[in-house]
Order: C-alpha cells, then structure tokens, then sequence
C-alpha cells in the first residue's frame, strides 16, 4: 500500500528560514521569477480540489474587505451626519456664539479623526483586494495549465503580472496621468479623502475666525488647510501603492507570445 508523508521533503541543503520572498508577492522588486511547476502533479484530483477550496477562500477574503470597505464609509458618513446636525441644533441655540465655536472644536477634530482612519483602512484594503486578486489569478494559471483549452473562455486574469491583474480589474485601456488622477477622485477612498479636506478647511476656518474676529480673513486659510489636508491623503496612498509595486514579483507571468489584449 502507498504512503505518503504529511509533510513535505526536507532540503537537502538544511532548513531554511521562511521569508516574504517564498510566496512572490511582497518581496524585494525586479523582474518576474517563473516558478517551477509540476505538471504532473497538476493531474492529481486531490490537486483540483485544493485549488478550488482555496478560490473560494479568496473569494471570501475579496468579499469580506469589500464589506469592511462600505461598512466603514458607511459609519464615517454616519458620523458625518450626526456632526452636522449637532452643529446646527447647537448654532441655533447659541446663536453662533463663543459657545457654538468650542462645541465645533470639540466636535470637527473627532470626526476628522474618524474620516482619516477611514481613508487609511480604505487605503490598505484595496491592498489587499490586489493581493487576493493576484491568488486567484495564480490559481487560475494552474487551470490553464490542467486544461490549456479553457483559456480562451476566461475573462478575469489567468498571470499575476500587472496586465493579467489589469485583466481581472476590467482595465481596457492603459491608464495615463491624466486618467489616473481623475479616477483617484472618483473611488471611496478619494471621496473620503475630499471629505475629510473640507472638514480639515472648516476646523481652519473656525479657528481663523475666533482669532481675527471676522470669518472673511480666514477663508483663504480654510482654502488651503482643506487642499493640504485632501493632498497629503492622496499622496501618502500613492506612496503606499508604490511600495506595493516595488515589491511585486511575478511567479506566473503572461506569456510573451499570449495574447495581451483584455477579454470583453
């Protein structure tokens, strides 16, 4: 009867210490690795089953850091709300007064704080979805390589390179600057990120008037905290997407003479 151990083979060469680098995914950045692959081991059924277990797994994962995502811009616009209803139920009972700016003061940088917590988790958590992202594109590279002929029918990305992830992110075109700056406007975390610039220019402008007196004179602070404040988000997530990229190694990259183009 045939056994098989419960652990893989040991190296010859001694144990070794696991790294971020084994999986391919954060490592240091250069250019794609192919991994070796065992072709007849991909015609194993029990090699199917593993691979289809841990698809939904990722699928999971995706749906849940989506969940988290409409969850938390959820809650901060909920903050949002409530914050701008006190104000004004306080305003009108104060009449605007001394009393009415320290309630604010109190009340805006608290809810600032919730939107800039809100943007960062954003930010990490499309991370995260390029991470899950790129699992199943793994996986679906070992279908390819079980059965080369169901190729043809995949829309979604079947190499974990940037075109086969642009793939499964239904990217038809090759993004420009221009492009790129725009749509950073038009995603969650760029409209928290708007949000949380304007309430940043609103504590400026408040604080600029119980100075000076006059709400006039600090509208150009307010101006420039809020497009401070809407800059340094987007920059610290640019930042961190290049980190990412940096260190992105492809394992199973397109092939050069496969077909590039998206699959609509």
């Amino acid at each position: 009867m045939e056994t098989r151990s419960a652990l893989p083979p040991v190296d010859p060469a001694g144990p070794h210490q696991s790294r971020p680098t084994d999986y391919g995914l954060y490592t240091v950045g250069g250019a794609a690795e192919p991994a070796a692959i065992d072709l007849e081991g991909l015609d194993d059924p029990k090699t199917l089953q593993i691979l289809s277990t841990e698809h939904w797994s990722l699928l999971a994962s995706r749906s849940m850091t989506w969940n988290e995502s409409f969850s938390r811009t959820s809650l901060f616009l909920s903050v949002l709300s409530a914050s701008v209803v006190a104000l004004g139920l306080v305003g009108g009972a104060t009449s605007f007064g001394s009393e009415f700016t320290v309630f604010s003061l109190v009340l805006l940088p608290v809810t600032l704080f919730v939107g800039v917590a809100t943007f960062v988790r954003l930010d990490e958590a499309n991370v995260e979805d390029v991470a899950w992202v790129v699992g199943m594109n793994r996986i679906r590279n070992a279908y390819v390589r079980i059965r080369p002929a169901v190729e043809p029918f995949l829309i979604s990305g079947w190499s974990d390179d940037s075109i086969g992830v642009g793939r499964t992110f239904v990217m038809t075109r090759q993004p420009t600057r221009a492009n790129t700056f725009i749509h950073q406007f038009v995603t969650t975390p760029g409209m928290v990120a708007v949000i949380d610039g304007a309430l940043a220019g609103a504590i400026a402008g408040i604080v600029g008037a119980a100075v000076s007196g006059e709400m006039s004179s600090t509208i150009g602070v307010a101006v420039v905290a809020g497009v401070t404040m809407t800059a340094v988000l987007f920059l610290s997530s640019i930042r961190r997407g290049r980190r990412v990229l940096r260190a992105w190694r492809p394992r199973f990259p397109l092939p050069s003479d496969a077909d590039h183009s998206p699959r609509l």
